[in-house]
């Protein structure tokens, strides 16, 4: 590996500590980090914290960066190569490995064809491995039956980019959200899912005037210290954005000027909208007030400056490419795209959902946004590889990929960097595919996920710190992920995997060494035969996406090479050089104008009914990330939200027959899960909400994805995952339990566990939790639960409460006075505090009182809880900052954090704090 960019320091106790600039591996803000590696006489000990040079967060991090550490031990890692499904998987070596995949490449291609081949890749994918993968696949295999699970999260804003402006293109750069005069956040809980871009949003708001509108079915974080709040019904972005369309095209609003000299289509789209051409119209379709619209209206045509924000309640939608052009109209018609604080933002899920676009990720595209589909990129891009073949139609997306698989038309699928069977739509349906199909190669990190499981061949991956390459953030940033810690045993980097597949089958053009290779290649692909913007044409390769000023870095500039925005022509640019597109006023279009899209509101598909009367939306919560197998790791990661759960209305719970903290099971035409219920004003009548994190690997039952509607937008495949007819009604249990044993016993209970009829696993600092509930008689089931307990020879101590009129019984597990296991089952109100019994396991050796505590399930000299955790960095509680708010008669979150320390560190919390003062301030005025 060639040297990084790292300050080797020595503190006073002599111990040796590394320094090194890298990037966040979560979310699409694309976080700049500082990792310190300082060797002590008993290891590696890695901490993490914000880069304050970094221009996307200028060293704020949220909570699941700050945690990043927590997630880089090996206990769950993949080492070597392995061969088989689970139940026969052995360790084998990468030349066995390799050949394998090789040889059964080859047999497919023989006998089936090239596109029997399948690869599924992923935004987690450094821009390196992005690009060595897809010039695999489409230069060389000759296929494009190469998807990624970026599908699922931001395809279609790329379509809708490419149909408005010619290319996909954001246009505009985060400082802009700190100069503009009103914040659109369209189908984002911004607050959770992009928490430092939030702050960074928040922040100006308070110094300048802000006006901040959230459009969102659900009342979430975001909409605490928003101005404006419309509750849209699912489905309804279309109708709302053309409403506003007319709205400004009737009331004189447009941009005259800039509609007849940079556009085209206005009056087809006009046409298009015509149904939502007055208020009441619109406030019908999509369920707002008639004063909200007016006011939300008024607001986006008379300031000069409006940042339309827009993520994955607009994306992840049958309809989601028209509800990204109804944006995007808006915006062309009042010329507020290409201007310091005015543009439509499509912010991306993931680190590198960018620069797999960059690559040309997507089954329907080719490298350096050349298009699939046009016969002279495709020549460029062959001519560029100097590749055999070059795939020539458009391969299968994400949902139809794992049909063929099931299907059989596609005999072998590789598998990087994602856990498809937890995160795609009607998950069981992939399950189903992967068991038939011929081969299976999954290259990944962990050694047991919901995926690994079907592995014919798993590959050992590198993971975040041992990774050595380039992200692309939503701002069209690069940035460097350097590699701070050595790579274990024989994982590899999933470009040299790629590699050796390549080369084995006999294929030129991969004797990569190193990243630094691959992403100097990727940045001469990017100019070739790039035309200037006045030379572009219909024959034409003009893209904006250039980045030719970094094709010949050497090694050390590429190790040292700071966050740098594209276009980039020359290798020396001034930061905000290219912070927004379009200032001139041309796009990629071969005429260099804008074009507006012609969308119709129309109800969305699958509607509810008798059978399905609810509407099921999905997303993720404040400090998890996609499918818990890196985060889950992490103890302060567990503890905001610890269990699976689906929100619902009050009203709902009670037509339904379900009680608040009880189980339910939701239920579509394409499964089911069991999830705890959270009664809450803040979700309409007739929809609920559910986490998409849960995996059968922490869970029994709570993997929302199999739930999911599997229907996609017809243009960009990306599916609907925000809008899915379900039932729902109570999970019966015979009772209710919490199981903690020590980490290191966790092995020999979990047999026992995956029995039971639903369980939850979560970690805890020195012991691992189950919620347990059973629908056995609790006479029966007490018994046989503590028999399934493997602690019976005499070295262990057992402590026994019970009691069966009360449906109660406590069993406690000690050896030499330190705290083993503890099981209560008992009415959920009588179980002890979590909390609680998670800290004796802490203890060197129990007191006489802590174990007559422990045993009656209630702490001797406890004071009132301090109720769920809201501040994961200093485990502060509802109930505290509540009982802080009226004793201290505080009215902002800063009073909170100078009392209490909450909201103090990563800031993810001050939302949720918001709205405990506003809910105090309401309850003192009633």
């Amino acid at each position: 590996m060639n040297s990084i960019p790292v300050m080797e320091l020595h503190s006073s106790t002599e111990h040796h500590v590394k320094v090194t600039q890298t990037t966040c591996p979560y979310c699409g803000v694309g976080c700049g980090v500082t990792a310190k590696v300082t060797e002590t006489a008993l290891g590696q000990k890695v901490t993490v914290e914000g880069d304050v040079n970094h221009p996307s967060n200028y060293g704020k991090l949220c909570i699941k960066g700050s945690n990043l550490a927590d997630t880089l031990g090996l206990e769950t890692r993949v080492l070597h190569p392995m061969l088989g499904r689970k139940a026969k998987r052995q360790i084998s070596d990468w030349d066995t490995a390799i050949t394998t995949i090789a040889d059964k490449f080859q047999q497919c291609i023989q006998d089936y064809g090239r596109d029997s081949i399948g690869f599924y890749v992923s935004g987690q994918l450094l821009t390196e491995d992005y690009y060595a993968v897809n010039k695999f696949v489409k230069g060389y295999l000759g296929t494009a039956n190469i998807d990624t699970n970026s599908r699922l999260c931001m395809s279609s804003a790329v379509a809708a980019h490419k149909r408005a402006f010619g290319e996909d293109l954001v246009p505009a750069s985060y400082e802009d959200f700190e100069h503009t005069d009103m914040v659109v956040l369209v189908g984002s809980n911004t607050a959770w899912c992009h928490p430092v871009l939030y702050q960074r949003i928040m922040k100006a708001k308070e110094q300048r005037d802000l006006f901040v509108v959230v459009i969102d079915p659900r009342f979430t974080s975001t909409c605490e210290a928003a101005d404006l709040h419309l509750p849209i019904l699912p489905g309804q972005d279309v109708a709302l954005f053309n409403g506003l369309l007319q709205y400004l095209s009737k009331n004189n609003y447009a941009d005259e000027a800039f509609i007849e000299k940079r556009t085209d289509g206005l009056a087809q789209a006009l046409a298009s909208s015509a149904s939502e051409s007055d208020l009441e119209s619109v406030a019908l379709r999509t369920g707002i007030s008639i004063e909200k619209l007016q006011l939300f209206f008024q607001k986006f045509a008379q300031n000069e400056k409006v940042m339309t924000l827009f993520s994955m309640g607009v994306n992840q939608s049958s309809r989601g490419v028209d509800k990204a052009n109804s944006i995007i109209n808006c915006h062309l018609l009042t010329g507020k795209i290409g201007k310091l604080g005015a543009a439509p933002f499509s912010m991306t899920g993931q680190p590198n959902a960018m620069g797999g676009r960059e690559v040309g990720g997507l089954a329907n595209m080719l490298a350096s946004h050349m298009d699939l589909d046009n016969p002279y990129h495709r020549e460029l891009v062959q001519q560029f590889w100097q590749s055999p073949r070059i795939a020539d139609t458009a391969g299968l997306k994400a949902v139809d990929l794992f049909h063929a698989v099931e299907s059989g038309k596609i005999k072998a699928i590789w598998i990087m960097a994602t856990n498809p069977v937890v995160s795609l739509p009607d998950a069981d349906q992939v399950k189903r595919a992967l068991e038939k199909c011929e081969l299976v190669v999954v290259s990944d990190i962990c050694l047991d996920t919901d995926t690994t499981a079907y592995a014919d061949v798993l590959l050992p991956a590198l993971g975040w710190g041992e990774k050595d390459g380039t992200v692309t953030n939503s701002e069209r940033r690069i940035s460097r992920q350097n590699a701070f810690l050595d790579a274990p045993n024989e994982t590899k980097a999933d470009w040299w995997a790629i590699a050796q597949v390549a080369k084995k089958m006999g294929f030129t053009g991969f004797d990569y060494q190193n990243s630094h290779e691959i992403f100097t290649e990727h940045a001469q692909l990017s100019a070739y035969q790039n035309t200037s913007l006045d030379q572009r044409s219909e024959v034409s390769s003009f893209r904006f996406f250039n980045i030719q000023g970094l094709s010949n870095l050497s090694a050390q500039e590429y190790d040292e090479l700071k966050p740098v925005q594209w276009p980039m022509l020359q290798k020396k640019q001034q930061e905000g050089e290219a912070a927004r597109l379009f200032q001139s006023g041309e796009f990629s279009h071969a005429n260099g104008k804008a074009k507006f899209i012609a969308t119709t509101a129309i109800d969305p598909v699958n509607q509810t009914d008798s059978e399905y009367p609810l509407i099921l939306n999905t997303g993720r919560i404040r400090d998890q990330w996609h499918t818990m197998s890196r985060t889950g790791l992490s103890v302060n990661l567990a503890t905001h939200r610890a269990e699976p759960y689906c929100e619902l209305h009050p009203n709902d719970a009670l037509k339904y027959g379900i009680k608040d903290g009880e189980l339910i099971e939701v239920r579509s035409k394409w499964g089911l899960c069991v999830l705890r219920a959270q009664v809450s004003d803040n979700i309409r009548r007739g929809q609920i909400f559910a986490p998409i994190h849960w995996n059968d690997q922490v869970a029994s039952d709570a993997r929302i994805g199999k739930v999911a509607n599997p229907v996609v937008d017809a243009i960009s495949g990306e599916p609907e995952f925000k809008h899915t007819p379900v039932m729902i009604q109570p999970f019966y249990t015979q009772w209710q339990g919490v199981l903690y044993v020590r980490q290191e016993f966790e092995h020999l209970i979990q047999p026992s566990i995956q029995q039971t009829v639903w369980w939850t696993k979560v970690m805890q600092a020195k012991a691992v939790r189950y919620e347990l509930a059973e629908r056995q008689k609790f006479s029966t089931t007490t018994q046989q639960l503590k028999s399934l307990l493997p602690f019976n020879d005499e070295s262990f101590e057992w402590l026994n409460l019970e009691d069966q009129s009360a449906q109660i019984s406590h069993t406690v597990v000690l050896k030499n006075g330190v705290l083993i296991a503890s099981l209560y089952i008992a009415p959920k109100a009588l179980l002890p505090d979590r909390d609680w019994v998670a800290s004796l396991f802490k203890r060197e050796r129990l007191s006489a009182m802590h174990r007559k505590a422990l045993l009656a399930g209630q702490a001797m000299s406890m004071s009132n809880s301090d109720g769920p955790l809201v501040c994961s960095c200093f485990k502060v509680g509802k109930n505290r900052i509540i009982a802080t708010i009226k004793e201290k008669n505080i009215s902002h979150e800063k009073q909170v954090t100078a009392c209490l320390k909450a909201g103090g560190n990563c800031g993810s919390c001050l939302p949720e704090i918001r709205g405990l003062i506003k809910a105090c301030q309401t309850e003192c005025t009633e």
